[in-house]
């Protein structure tokens, strides 16, 4: 088995050196090919002065560079950062200077939006660019060197890679937060080689697979189709979606046998009309709990494909999956902990909640991660000792508090309730969002919805609704509502309906962004008591 990342494709392409790691639009690359693109880019980066753990950033869509580019760095011995396409240049200068990025890889274009905010990012020397580059901006202090120019002066290189071991840091993936500014999540070779085992286990991946990569590799839950993938020697379908349709044409063109994706796409894709014969083998779904409406949808115009239904965060990159023949019993579980992974719920003050008491998810493992870049004080509050179940031991193991409320029932599976930071407090009640949403989506009337906490004078925080409606249809708020007084105690209805075309806004991990939805209706009830 491998101990470092980048040696998942390093021994497929020992074992299968003509099978295809990546398709990208009309190219297939070998695993042997892309074994000698991280080879080449790993020495590039060296040649370039890339110290050891320190930072390679990249910049860009799905592509085969990128790839080459985040294994390239792991294998010269750095840490990689992917930073998600969608982000704004000030953004991106954020994620930089916050963990000191020394190397840069982007292509022309995004370079050209970056130069105004790059002489920021004191760190960075060194811009490698994918693809053309004609009309590159002049950056003073920066070296700027092509992609292909590079990978060609690594080949056969003799500098020898910065020696790591599995508890070495390999990645920085940042998330956003509660509040303020993105943190940025460290995880170690050990982390993600173990989540790419784990994973791959209950998955049951096989070389035969074909993996369709949708999700950013930004977000722990897309990076993961990459690992898993290369974990069993399977092929990965690099894809940068413009539609849903584009997804399932991708499906029965390539015939995908795994695609992962989080509640609002599979929302869209419901609404979408899928061929008879599907390749798919499973499905997946994290980043959210999956309405109960689109589940029975999906099962529906998929017979033949199992659901996994899963839960993650980014500080432990996996924690639960149910398994598909537990998802007619108990649809609304996230499962038990994935393999090698214990997941407990507990009190505030750490001891084991009782069958039905809610509580915090807490995880531990080996894919609990090294904890925030640079932030002391948020990962002392994220990562914290257990209370010991042998006294002997004097080194405290530390687990992660997720933050989420969830309960367990007899029978050990787990049932998400809400985050803490997200629950609404209306009257006195905490009321999690996802539970009013859940109801909002069993009514068909919706194509996509978001419940949110609003400031309000009486009730402490009124609940507003913002919903879009089904394609081709137009949304009954009056039907709705009454739909919410059958389903919800009145504590839970809420107190405003707002109706939106087109799709509810996006954070960059592709989840409904309930915090810019609340910001912008942070002063409609004060408005309205003044």
């Amino acid at each position: 088995m491998a101990d470092l990342l980048h040696e998942l494709i390093f021994k497929s392409a020992d074992r299968f050196p003509g099978k295809h790691a990546l398709i990208h639009q009309k190219n297939r690359i070998s695993y042997a090919a892309l074994a000698e693109d991280i080879n080449s880019a790993g020495a590039a980066m060296l040649a370039l002065g890339l110290g050891r753990s320190e930072r390679v950033a990249v910049y860009l869509e799905k592509r085969r560079e990128t790839v080459a580019a985040l294994f390239g760095a792991a294998r010269a011995g750095g840490v990689f950062v992917p930073v998600n396409p969608l982000l704004k240049p000030e953004q991106v200068a954020y994620i930089l200077r916050d963990c000191n990025v020394r190397i840069l890889v982007t292509s022309a274009d995004r370079l050209k939006l970056l130069a105004p905010v790059l002489p920021q990012c004191h760190d960075l020397h060194a811009v490698m660019i994918a693809g053309p580059v004609e009309a590159c901006p002049i950056i003073s202090g920066l070296t700027v060197i092509s992609w292909n120019d590079a990978l060609a002066s690594g080949k056969g290189g003799h500098l020898k890679p910065h020696h790591g071991i599995d508890w070495d840091m390999a990645a920085i993936l940042y998330t956003s937060g509660s509040t303020g500014k993105p943190k940025g999540v460290v995880l170690s070779h050990r982390n993600m080689v173990a989540g790419a085992k784990s994973v791959a286990e209950y998955l049951k991946n096989t070389p035969d697979d074909r993996i369709l990569s949708v999700l950013p590799l930004s977000f722990d839950y897309g990076l993961s189709q990459l690992t898993t993938a290369f974990h069993v020697g399977a092929t990965n379908v690099l894809m940068n979606y413009l539609m849903p349709r584009d997804i399932i044409d991708t499906v029965t063109e390539e015939k995908i046998t795994g695609l992962a994706a989080v509640p609002p796409l599979w929302i869209q894709l419901v609404q979408s009309n899928w061929p008879r014969d599907i390749s798919l083998r499973y499905i997946t779904n994290s980043g959210g709990a999956m309405p109960r409406a689109t589940l029975d949808s999906l099962r529906n115009i998929l017979p033949d494909t199992e659901v996994f239904l899963m839960y993650g965060l980014t500080e432990a990159f996996r924690s639960t999956f149910l398994p598909p023949d537990e998802v007619e019993v108990r649809p609304d579980s996230i499962g038990k902990a994935i393999p090698n992974a214990e997941v407990l719920v507990v009190r505030d003050d750490g001891s084991l909640c009782a069958p039905g008491e809610p509580g915090e998810l807490v995880h531990r493992g080996a894919l609990v991660s090294m904890g925030y870049w640079n932030d002391p004080e948020k990962t002392a509050e994220r990562f914290k000792p257990l209370p010991s179940r042998q006294p002997g031991l004097t080194i405290p193991e530390l687990a992660v508090w997720s933050g989420d409320t969830v309960r367990v029932d007899e029978e050990g599976f787990l049932y998400f309730i809400g985050r803490r930071d997200e629950m609404i407090k209306t009257s006195g009640y905490r009321v999690s969002p996802t539970e009013v949403e859940e109801v909002i989506y069993g009514t068909e009337l919706v194509g996509e919805t978001a419940a949110v906490g609003v400031p309000h004078p009486v009730l402490g925080q009124a609940i507003v609704l913002i919903a879009t409606p089904r394609t081709g249809s137009v949304l009954d708020q009056d039907a709705l509502l009454a739909a919410c007084k059958l389903h919800l105690p009145a504590f839970m209805l809420p107190s405003r309906i707002e109706c939106r075309e087109g799709n509810l806004p996006r954070n960059p991990n592709g989840k409904i962004d309930r915090k810019l939805l609340a910001q912008a209706l942070q002063d409609a009830f004060m408005e309205s008591e003044a």
